[in-house]
């Protein structure tokens, strides 16, 4: 008789992965990152395991779009005093203070929620440039460009 085996907490192995956003389609790029923060990529995977592996993210500010996504997509926010909503393009919030949070929701928004979701995001970490202060981990450069031709803008069609 086989059984299915279950991960315990204890015996999870977290890797470090480096990924260079640089060119990349911001969809495709966080749909990859999500199914390693959750760890499906792992032949162990547990649902209710937090497996997944560290990931960072550098150059999220030099991500792209495809279609008309640049110019027309808005995001709502609301400052917390009547009539206080207001919203800001994509371009804009690239460019702006952080733009590594739209890396960041993108990812959190394909990942289910609930508690083991925020401790998932608790090991992805976007940094806008290519400076990070994980170099100590030895991060394994994972090259997404690479793993469909979809996943840049530069594909021939």
């Amino acid at each position: 008789m086989k059984t299915t085996l279950s991960l315990k907490p204890a015996e999870v192995t977290k890797n470090w992965v480096l990924i260079d956003a640089e060119g990349l389609v911001l969809g495709r790029l966080a749909t990859i990152v999500a199914n390693r923060l959750r760890g499906k990529h792992k032949p162990q995977f547990t649902p209710h395991v937090d497996c997944g592996d560290n990931i960072v993210i550098i150059n999220a500010e030099k991500v792209v779009l495809t279609g008309n996504k640049v110019g027309q997509k808005l995001f709502h926010y609301h400052t917390g005093h009547p009539g206080g909503i207001k919203q800001r393009t994509i371009t804009q919030r690239l460019g702006g203070k952080n733009p590594g949070h739209v890396v960041e929701k993108a990812v959190e928004r394909m990942i289910t929620r609930g508690p083991l979701q925020r401790a998932q995001m608790k090991h992805l970490y976007v940094y806008a440039g290519t400076e990070h202060p994980h170099d100590g981990q030895k991060p394994v450069k994972l090259d997404v460009a690479a793993m469909n031709r979809k996943n840049t803008l530069n594909h021939e069609s």
